[in-house]
């Protein structure tokens, strides 16, 4: 799938450095439009705002193809956020590895909401994993028994950090953003976001730095492929 900027005034380059201003870092659609005017870059923040609604979640879709296939164990997990002053839940899955595989917000997390955030989960991987872990949530308990009763469920506080660690960039996004208005808009960006800021965090405390910025520019390079810009990184 190749990125269409057709219609748009300013080149690709421009628009995917400023989308990925936003998800990279914690910065309001102003701040990266500060950030390109000091570069010489006349833009709005309300067209930044655009284009990060328009071309986030297709970058996202291009980085969620070249992922590798997700590990067999699954680490679930949900976390309250402000939706326009109102308590909602996040609740997001990742692998072994830590790459992010789905995320749902949700009014609820009881069973209900545990069993359909597990459905969406199944279908999107077409698959059920190895091991199923969780805190000690009791909502998990008749959702595993109902879709994954041959799978092992692992139920520990301490043994679910993989998906609680994996909340961090998003409550620092929530907070640069003063919450989500809308549990729409809060999902369409979540999900674009769950891809692009954790391709630009490599697990960096297992790295040299010399191995560290290589890795960086291997997916600077996958970016640009991406997101159609010719600006091939440096070694």
């Amino acid at each position: 799938m190749v990125v269409s900027y057709k219609g748009s005034r300013f080149p690709a380059e421009v628009i995917s450095h400023a989308v990925w201003l936003y998800h990279r870092f914690p910065l309001s659609y102003r701040e990266v439009e500060e950030m390109l005017l000091a570069r010489g870059i006349t833009v709005s923040h309300e067209a930044i705002r655009q284009w990060c609604e328009k071309f986030g979640p297709q970058y996202a879709a291009g980085l969620r193809r070249r992922r590798p296939q997700a590990g067999d164990k699954w680490h679930l997990d949900e976390v309250f956020i402000k939706v326009n002053g109102v308590r909602q839940y996040l609740w997001r899955a990742v692998d072994q590895d830590g790459h992010v595989l789905d995320i749902l917000v949700q009014s609820k997390r009881d069973g209900k909401a545990a069993k359909r955030f597990m459905a969406k989960l199944m279908k999107k991987q077409c698959r059920v994993p190895r091991v199923l872990v969780t805190d000690k949530c009791r909502s998990y308990r008749p959702a595993h028994r109902h879709l994954m009763a041959s799978v092992e469920h692992r139920s520990h506080k301490g043994l679910n950090n993989r998906a609680e660690n994996s909340h961090q960039p998003t409550r620092q996004r929530e907070r640069a953003m003063k919450g989500f208005r809308t549990a729409r808009t809060a999902q369409k960006f979540l999900s674009a976001f769950s891809e692009i800021s954790p391709h630009f965090r490599p697990r960096r405390h297992l790295m040299t730095a010399p191995e560290y910025r290589t890795e960086m520019h291997h997916r600077l390079d996958t970016w640009n492929e991406i997101t159609g810009t010719t600006m091939p990184t440096t070694t």
